[in-house]
């Protein structure tokens, strides 16, 4: 069931989910996308956006791999909420992913809702949309979905992959499975397997999601409503784990909201607390809450080691890839550990690694913010890597 906006042609999250404004790349009953599942599925779509301009040798292609909640509008103005692109600060003209120099791609990963196939999406074989019928989303599966769209592309190598949180998972991916379509990785704020407390943190928010009584066992859209409350508590549960405790301090303290003192109710007496009701009311707007359950599920069976008897070492043999591995030193979410653990082991193996970490108070989210240090070391590792490979 649509709703008013969307019949009227507006962006919204379920028109969007079919018919993205994107660039959008179809793949037939002949072309099915083999997922970690066990499962084959076709058809599918991959919607996608592209910055700059591909060079004659098609060796200057840029990924970036979104995170959780974002989208492949990395740099252009978001169609459902207006705002400005996730990565803006990082992408463009003379920017340290520099679109006069590099041909950036940023996909919408499999299993989202901005216009690759998700459960959002309409199943062809019932027309209403997928819902819980769409089989579980792997790390490996959105990657895989990516190569293809590469292809499509007439892309052989991709000079760069990079990305942060699940985008770094897909880096990592990406450098583990494809080794010699990959010139150079940047993992940012990432590991290499999802920890149980991570994990914990995920459950919690996927129980807030099916506890609504409007998500009607994954069917909602066809009764024409949206879990709004279960999502939004899950996003601001989500949210407090991409910042950290001085950056939440330092913002908000104990301040209290729009009061001289306390209200003695359960309303939001403090900054914080309305901070984190903002957050959750914006998400449900443009997030499909299905996609939530599915891409937080993606992140918890990420384990790079696993195919490889549990040694990570084994996951990068004989790489060729150039790694530039990034944390920060108050993400307590992918602590430094977690990157030093993929350092280590990219190391034993004798790849080309180098490893900064960045001292920010700004927790998990410093990826997606003003860091000067981020942008430095980006900038610095894509020139190095663009003089080895001969790129003018």
């Amino acid at each position: 069931m649509l709703d008013a906006a969307a019949m009227r042609g507006e962006a919204t999250p379920m028109r969007e989910a079919d018919q993205p404004q994107s660039l959008l790349m179809r793949f037939g009953a002949d072309r099915p996308l083999a997922m970690d599942a066990g499962v084959a599925l076709a058809p599918f779509q991959i919607a996608y956006q592209t910055y700059g301009t591909l060079n004659a040798d098609k060796s200057n292609a840029v990924l970036v791999c979104h995170a959780l909640t974002g989208d492949q509008h990395v740099a252009n103005v978001h169609p459902v909420t207006g705002k400005e692109g996730w990565w803006e600060v990082m992408i463009g003209p003379g920017k340290p992913i520099d679109t006069d120099r590099y041909f950036v791609i940023c996909p919408n990963v499999i299993g989202a809702c901005m216009g690759s196939t998700g459960p959002a999406s309409t199943n062809p074989a019932t027309g209403r949309p997928y819902g819980l019928d769409l089989p579980v989303v792997t790390i490996p599966d959105m990657v895989r979905a990516q190569a293809m769209l590469i292809d499509a592309l007439g892309v052989e190598t991709l000079f760069c992959v990079i990305g942060g949180s699940m985008g770094g998972m897909q880096v990592l991916q990406w450098a583990a499975a494809y080794p010699t379509r990959v010139f150079s990785a940047i993992p940012i704020a990432t590991a290499s397997r999802h920890s149980s407390q991570n994990i914990a943190f995920h459950e919690v928010g996927r129980q807030a999601v099916m506890a609504d009584p409007d998500w009607r066992g994954g069917r909602y859209h066809e009764a024409g409503v949206r879990p709004e409350k279960g999502l939004g508590v899950a996003r601001m549960a989500a949210h407090i784990t991409y910042l950290s405790d001085a950056a939440l301090h330092a913002k908000f303290g104990r301040r209290l909201q729009n009061r001289e003192a306390p209200t003695f109710s359960f309303d939001a007496d403090f900054q914080i607390e309305s901070y984190l009701r903002h957050q959750g009311r914006a998400f449900v707007q443009r997030f499909d809450a299905n996609t939530y359950l599915y891409l937080t599920r993606a992140m918890d069976y990420f384990d790079l080691a696993a195919d490889h008897g549990g040694r990570l070492a084994g996951a990068f043999k004989d790489t060729r890839t150039r790694f530039c591995v990034v944390s920060f030193t108050s993400d307590w979410l992918f602590p430094t550990a977690e990157s030093r653990a993929v350092v280590h082991a990219l190391n034993a193996c004798g790849a080309s690694v180098s490893f900064v970490e960045i001292d920010t108070d700004k927790g998990h989210d410093a990826f997606l913010l003003d860091v000067p240090e981020l942008f430095s070391t980006t900038r610095g590792f894509l020139a190095a890597a663009a003089r080895a490979r001969g790129l003018r």
